[in-house]
């Protein structure tokens, strides 16, 4: 069976999809371990409840990015993962991590790439009189949040929205599609090849597979 390790920085509600997925057979695999560079993570909490392994590094510790990611990246391995899952892991990665695991790291942001890469998406939608906003699946890339998209779920903005409820809309979309594109990845159906992603041996769009 397929080994998964997810990474979090806070209270993983896309972590705990992930979990429920696994427990009621829609992902087959096993989640390996949790790991976050904030011991405070309430996604720490839910792995532990599930019996997960899960694993604390300060960054502080170590003397940059690059060797706080070889340390981060040490361990994971420890594990022999076949996917690496951002859900909601807020530090940007080095080139090298994210080179060690090409191909097989994807991560959740909550926009309708390319627009808004980085922080306070849902405000921009709002700020941009945007009808629409949503969230993407994406294999990582050293382009931060500009990896090749392999799934989009769309929401609509209302007038009187606020950003509070943009997120709210948006992590609904988030806990179905995420489970799914995980599902696909360790069921041998999903891969990046020559920066391209490719579902059932057919190249994906650029805006991602158009399943509605």
């Amino acid at each position: 069976m397929k080994r998964i390790v997810v990474l979090v920085s806070g209270a993983g509600s896309n972590l705990q999809a992930i979990i429920d997925a696994c427990e009621q057979g829609r992902i087959n695999a096993t989640l390996s371990a949790v790991f976050s560079n904030k011991a405070s993570a309430y996604g720490l909490e839910r792995a532990q409840s599930a019996g997960i392994p899960a694993h604390a590094l300060d960054p502080k510790s170590y003397a940059d990015r690059v060797a706080f990611d070889a340390a981060l990246a040490d361990e994971i391995d420890a594990y022999q993962p076949d996917l690496v899952v951002l859900a909601g892991y807020m530090r940007i990665l080095s080139d090298e991590f994210v080179a060690r695991y090409a191909g097989r790291m994807i991560n959740i942001h909550p926009s309708l790439l390319p627009k808004y890469p980085g922080l306070h998406t849902h405000q921009k939608a709002i700020d941009n009189q945007d009808a629409e906003h949503g969230t993407s699946v994406h294999f990582v890339t050293q382009e931060l949040d500009g990896g090749p998209v392999i799934l989009q779920a769309k929401v609509p903005v209302f007038e009187d929205d606020s950003a509070d409820d943009l997120h709210e809309r948006v992590q609904h979309q988030e806990h179905d599609i995420y489970p799914l594109v995980v599902s696909w990845f360790v069921d041998g159906r999903l891969t990046l090849l020559d920066g391209k992603v490719m579902l059932d041996g057919q190249v994906v769009p650029a805006q991602g597979h158009a399943a509605e």
